[in-house]
């Protein structure tokens, strides 16, 4: 896997690298700094802790690399900045975040592109997503070496929810980037963009009525204590990118970049692998609170989809791409 994860990387990396002018020096020895927004429990952070002893161990100490989670760094937006100027080495980001500087990664939050969590992997890990982190070095000033994932998107709402109408003018929490803000407003709802750290208060004392969020963080943060309903929809999925500063790029060796892009590839693909393995076991542990847990497809939000498409389709050329792999 490692090995296939590398050539496609590296295949990826040769067109957008060659927009990058800077020089590469020889072998050095670097504390790098690695960015996130999800808490130290969280599986992106873990494996990002993962990563950071890989590279210790496969360089001989001469690199190692600091983990920084739950926003120590700053939101995803100013981290995004820290990397262009060379201030930040590397981070795990959300898709989120990169689309708003590269409408064409919005393809990936189209709604219900995929089923559940094993189409989510399939599209992940194609050659048509890899193929898109080449631009990201012209269009964004960073390097993508592999994408990641959390669970799908689910709602979790204070209220009862028994159709999609009951959302309207409902304050939803969500990431804050343009293709999911364009969703919810088609539902007729104020999305309401939101730091990790500030949801679970919001959702007690009513600031916002209900919240996307995925299964893992809807049961380890304990949303479910101050609400009535989860909508177990998955209607988006939720990608993540493990990136390196383009500047600190051009700063290592050719030997460090193999080093650096093969164990980041692998530790952002074994996030995918993790969610494989366990969507299904943190589903249950939701539904042993008292929370009620209602089914729904794309039907129940047919409009909304339908607006959403009308959006993004034109923004998004690649869409039509990623949706044949989710439907092979």
């Amino acid at each position: 896997m490692a090995h296939d994860i590398r050539k496609a990387t590296a295949a990826g990396l040769a067109i957008g690298l060659a927009t990058l002018t800077f020089a590469a020096n020889d072998a050095f020895a670097e504390d790098f700094r690695l960015g996130l927004i999800t808490p130290p429990n969280h599986i992106w952070t873990q494996n990002a802790e993962a990563f950071a002893r890989a590279v210790e161990e496969a360089t001989d100490g001469r690199h190692t690399v600091s983990v920084f989670p739950a926003q120590q760094l700053g939101n995803e937006a100013q981290m995004l900045q820290q990397m262009q100027t060379g201030a930040l080495d590397m981070s795990f980001m959300t898709v989120a975040e990169v689309s708003n500087r590269a409408p064409e990664f919005g393809a990936f939050y189209a709604p219900f592109l995929v089923d559940d969590i094993e189409e989510a992997a399939e599209v992940l890990r194609s050659d048509e997503a890899r193929s898109m982190l080449a631009t990201l070095p012209q269009k964004v000033g960073v390097v993508g070496v592999g994408f990641g994932a959390a669970g799908l998107r689910q709602i979790v709402a204070r209220d009862d929810i028994d159709s999609a109408g009951d959302l309207a003018g409902s304050k939803i929490r969500i990431t804050p980037f343009q293709p999911i803000k364009d969703f919810y407003e088609a539902l007729g709802t104020a999305p309401t963009p939101m730091p990790l750290s500030d949801v679970y208060d919001a959702l007690a004392n009513g600031q916002v009525d209900a919240i996307d969020m995925d299964l893992e963080l809807i049961w380890q943060l304990g949303y479910t204590d101050h609400a009535r309903t989860m909508l177990l929809s998955n209607h988006m999925m939720f990608p993540m990118l493990g990136l390196v500063s383009g500047r600190t790029w051009q700063a290592l060796s050719e030997e460090d970049r193999a080093i650096i892009s093969d164990l980041m590839a692998q530790a952002v693909d074994d996030c995918i692998r993790d969610y494989l393995e366990k969507e299904a076991q943190f589903l249950a542990e939701v539904e042993k609170s008292d929370i009620a847990i209602r089914e729904v497809d794309a039907a129940f939000f047919r409009d909304a989809v339908d607006a959403w498409n009308a959006i993004w389709e034109p923004k998004a050329p690649n869409l039509a791409a990623l949706r044949a792999i989710a439907a092979d």
